[in-house]
């Protein structure tokens, strides 16, 4: 049988961070090893019993078994419209600022063909989520990358990007809550990226898909359309994947400045016939009816983060303690690599959780957690740990 190479821009990507891992994980399992897994953040509760029967309500329409739009059915684009006004206060034309997605994933992979050409600069902020670099990559710019340090609370420093940079970069990557670090950004962060990407004419991108996984009312973080002026220049990604638990589903949404909008609207007419339409009308009612349900989401990942920053702590593995998100990002033990540690925990205990380098340079010297499994099994994780 023929053995065909890939093209040049698959066979220069780098395995997929959490591909490996699975593979990783199946090895051990195979040896009849009780696996905890701790690496990706896939909510283990069930999405809300009323989501699921306006799913089988829906299902049941022959009108949502043809095509449908490629942008999304106005109804669920208002209702996202609807909900950002509520969350927000942030006011949105739905036909124009809001594109629906196959999950935030596949919006943010395909942006990019829409606004940068070969040779084009985007700036991403790492660690990061893999599919940023990818996506510009594949889109044929160039990345360069902006460091986000323990010293600067993970966010990035803007005065630190060079003016030949910021001038000729067509977008930047953000995202708050972040993923890797669970770092939170302030609304006068926002607004100071703002600021400067109106001046320099930068597209923003910012991936809010974690905002609603907060642990404490005082530290709920703000969309970046909040502040004045974002709209000249931003469009922010959310998801119902993590505030629903609904990460199979795959539904999500673009919102913001209406060329950039129409832009991935555009892409999505020629690569993907849009998301099923009952998904659709299942969203519809998670927005308008999911908030009291979600409310006891935070309060589960709370108790989640209270035990195992306790029990790391307990430990001597120095972490920090998130705002926000479903992660902890914790420092590998000294005389280990983040590879190195993440690996030894792995054959020798067990428990999967992600090397920090995994995410990009920065990220060396730490790993990540997710708070996605019981208290009892982070608890029997870490003591796992602690056995090494």
């Amino acid at each position: 049988m023929a053995d065909f190479p890939f093209a040049d821009r698959l066979a220069a990507l780098p395995p997929y961070l959490f591909a490996g891992i699975d593979k990783a994980k199946a090895a051990v399992a195979a040896r009849g090893v009780d696996i905890i897994s701790l690496g990706i953040g896939d909510p283990d509760m069930p999405t809300p019993d009323f989501i699921i029967e306006a799913l089988h309500e829906a299902a049941r329409k022959p009108a949502n078994h043809q095509y449908p739009s490629y942008v999304g059915m106005l109804s669920f684009r208002q209702a996202v419209a609807d909900w950002y006004g509520r969350r927000f206060g942030v006011s949105l034309d739905a036909a124009e600022e809001v594109v629906t997605l196959i999950g935030s994933k596949e919006g943010i992979a395909h942006f990019p063909m829409a606004f940068i050409n070969p040779g084009d600069l985007a700036l991403v902020c790492t660690p990061n989520y893999p599919v940023y670099n990818v996506a510009v990559n594949f889109a044929g710019g160039e990345v360069e990358y902006v460091p986000l340090t323990d010293e600067n609370d993970f966010l990035p420093d803007l005065d630190a990007i060079s003016e030949a940079s910021w001038t000729r970069a067509k977008m930047i990557f953000v995202n708050y809550p972040n993923n890797p670090t669970a770092a939170t950004a302030s609304k006068e962060f926002y607004r100071k990226l703002v600021d400067r990407a109106r001046e320099t004419g930068t597209i923003v991108l910012n991936d809010a898909a974690y905002t609603e996984m907060y642990f404490d009312p005082a530290d709920k973080p703000c969309s970046i359309l909040e502040v004045p002026g974002a709209k000249d220049v931003a469009i922010e990604f959310h998801s119902l994947s993590k505030t629903f638990n609904m990460t199979g589903w795959r539904i999500g949404m673009a919102v913001g400045n209406p060329s950039l909008v129409k832009g991935l609207g555009k892409i999505k007419e020629n690569v993907d016939s849009g998301a099923f339409q009952a998904v659709q009308e299942a969203g519809i009612a998670a927005l308008a009816q999911g908030e009291p349900l979600v409310d006891g989401f935070r309060k589960v990942y709370r108790e989640r983060r209270d035990a195992i920053c306790a029990a790391l702590s307990k430990i001597g593995i120095s972490h920090r303690v998130p705002k926000a998100s479903v992660f902890v990002w914790a420092k590998v033990p000294q005389g280990f690599t983040s590879a190195e540690f993440c690996t030894s925990v792995l054959e020798r205990t067990g428990v999967v959780v992600t090397p920090g380098n995994g995410f990009g340079a920065p990220g060396e010297g730490y790993f990540r957690i997710s708070l996605t499994v019981p208290t009892p099994r982070l608890e029997e994780a870490v003591s796992r740990i602690a056995s090494l």
